[in-house]
This record gives C-alpha cells, structure tokens and sequence, in this order.
C-alpha cells in the first residue's frame, strides 16, 4: 500500500501542530532548549501551550484529514500524560522536601 503524500496545508498543519508540543516539551524540562542550551522547567507554560492544541483541536473536529487528526490527538493526548506525570514529580519533590 503506497503511503499518502501529504498536502501542503496538510504538512503546514503539522508543522504548527509539532511546533506547539515541542514548546510544550521544552516548558516541561523534557528537550533541551535551544536558545539556552539547557533544560528549564516552566510547567504554567507547558500548560499554555497544551491549552493551544487542545483549542485547535476542538475548533478544527469536523475540518481535518484523517492523518492530521489522528497527529493531533495523539500529540494532545501524550503531552498530557507527559504534564500529569511531571505534575506527580513535583509533588513527590514537594513532599520530600517537607
């Protein structure tokens, strides 16, 4: 089965899409930073940006291709595990601390 080549706007979409969940990552501490070569947590950011997806994602339902549906669902849907389990971290943290 040949695999679909993807339209411009398709491509675009994507890209926006990756945009958004590797500024997310960053905020999370999870990729390195490439303006400061380090690795900051800021999860009210990572937050912020999850927020963006999660509002493409619902004003776009009805408007997408399949492959840009299903990229988006699982971006949203992985960058939230991904802030529940640095959330539960920085409890854990907290709570040795004390």
């Amino acid at each position: 089965m040949a695999e679909k080549t993807l339209t411009k706007d398709e491509q675009l979409f994507l890209y926006l899409v990756s945009t958004f969940q590797s500024s997310a990552l960053i905020a999370m501490g999870k990729i390195k930073n490439p303006m400061t070569d380090g690795f900051e947590k800021n999860l009210e950011q990572a937050t912020f940006y999850i927020s963006l997806l999660d509002t493409v994602q619902k004003r776009t339902m009805g408007n997408l291709s399949q492959e840009e549906e299903q990229f988006l669902i699982t971006a949203v849907s992985d960058l939230n595990m991904t802030m529940i389990e640095e959330k539960q971290k920085l409890q854990k943290d907290m709570k040795a601390k004390s």
